[in-house]
């Protein structure tokens, strides 16, 4: 439940005269010790500066007031300290951005309250994981070196890896949370799992997925490699994709029977994460030869055309599924944006040698939208496309 006042109204408290008073209530979800810190567009999303820490009242409420807070759209989330440490719901799903509008000749008052905490130490599965049992999570904090961080890390294998002595290719994938676990997803399940296990009920020998968690609000920035000054994100995702190339792979490779060749190692994710995978492609031939590119945000970052551009000829047994949703739309963008440079860099892609049927396979989709049961539906046919369907040169 959240409260929003402004001075002058809502029984005769007082708001300030200026800026945002905070409060919240943490009913039995404080752990001993704890300090209850605020992040957001005010202050970079830092989660633990001493100056935006909440205090406790003689109500037990904790509060902060923002008093520099201009007037407009306010953005922030509640953490312990740490990013490790942010707010989840009752579900144990990490909330959302709270958004409150700030008046231009007064202040205003938030309420409301928060259920929890994200505990990383906790053990996996989670309460009401959809998780099945082909899932397990490498670790809770898998060190990301080039960018001084930490991140969860998912493992799928095939149903038989135990009992098999074959070696599997890996695909690669960003947005963990939305992988595998309706538990942990925050904006809806893709079922990986649940669509690669029936796939292997039916014949197919299968595949490792590596799925990596997002940053939350470092999500841009790591999903891009140029930074967006009219958004005030992304330039993290050189080091970000020097993580899962030198870092992480290697590690997988050494644990997993797996076919580390280029030919057998695919990279796949939607919206950021399909810029992401598009620059690894490009920059990484040696690496991935598979994109799973589901409606990529190619808006946020021009800069990838002049790659594609630039592209060589392709490397043998090099694949690209690439598909978005006519009705996407992205903020301040024309409607058209999503289908109009999806269609430039296939045109890009052709003109530096990929071959529909062989190298490439495009698809638009009449009903498609910006949302995680769109490329769950479509994950199974890209899987097929990526790593089992024939080439058959098209037009």
């Amino acid at each position: 439940m959240v409260a929003l006042s402004v001075s002058g109204c809502n029984e005769g408290r007082v708001a300030p005269t200026n800026g945002a008073r905070l409060k919240v209530n943490v009913p039995d979800t404080l752990p001993d010790g704890a300090e209850i810190y605020v992040a957001g567009s005010f202050n970079d999303w830092e989660p633990g500066e001493s100056e935006y820490r909440l205090k406790q009242t003689r109500d037990g409420l904790y509060e902060i007031t923002l008093q520099e807070a201009s007037p407009g759209p306010l953005q922030f989330k509640f953490t312990l300290g740490s990013w490790e440490y942010v707010e989840v719901d009752a579900d144990r799903k990490e909330v959302g951005n709270r958004k409150i509008v700030v008046p231009e000749d007064r202040g205003v008052i938030y309420e409301s309250t928060i259920a929890g905490w994200r505990n990383p130490e906790r053990s996996w599965p989670y309460p009401n994981s959809t998780a099945t049992g082909s899932v397990s999570v490498l670790g809770p904090a898998f060190e990301m070196a080039p960018l001084d961080r930490e991140r969860r890390v998912w493992i799928y294998l095939p149903p038989d890896y135990e009992t098999s002595e074959r070696d599997y290719p890996v695909l690669y994938m960003h947005d963990g949370q939305n992988l595998f676990d309706k538990a942990t997803s925050y904006a809806g399940e893709w079922g990986v799992d649940e669509s690669l296990d029936s796939l292997h009920a039916s014949g197919d020998p299968g595949i490792i997925v590596v799925g990596v968690d997002n940053g939350a609000e470092l999500r841009s920035d790591e999903y891009s490699p140029w930074r967006n000054e009219s958004v005030g994100a992304g330039g993290e995702g050189e080091d970000y994709v020097r993580f899962l190339v030198e870092e992480l792979k290697p590690h997988i490779d050494s644990l997993y029977r797996t076919k580390p060749g280029p030919e057998h190692t695919g990279i796949m994710g939607s919206s950021m994460g399909g810029l992401i995978s598009t620059y690894a492609m490009f920059e990484y031939p040696d690496v991935f030869r598979k994109a799973g590119i589901f409606s990529p945000a190619y808006w946020f970052a021009s800069d990838i055309f002049d790659m594609a551009k630039s592209a060589p000829a392709p490397e043998p047994n090099t694949r690209w599924y690439v598909m978005s949703g006519a009705l996407e739309t992205a903020p301040g963008e024309p409607d058209s944006v999503y289908v109009r440079d999806h269609e430039k860099m296939i045109d890009l892609l052709k003109e530096a040698g990929y071959t529909s049927g062989v190298h490439l396979t495009s698809h638009i989709r009449a009903d498609g939208k910006h949302a995680e049961w769109f490329w769950r539906r479509e994950f199974s046919e890209a899987y097929h496309w990526l790593f089992r369907q024939p080439a058959t040169a098209g037009k």
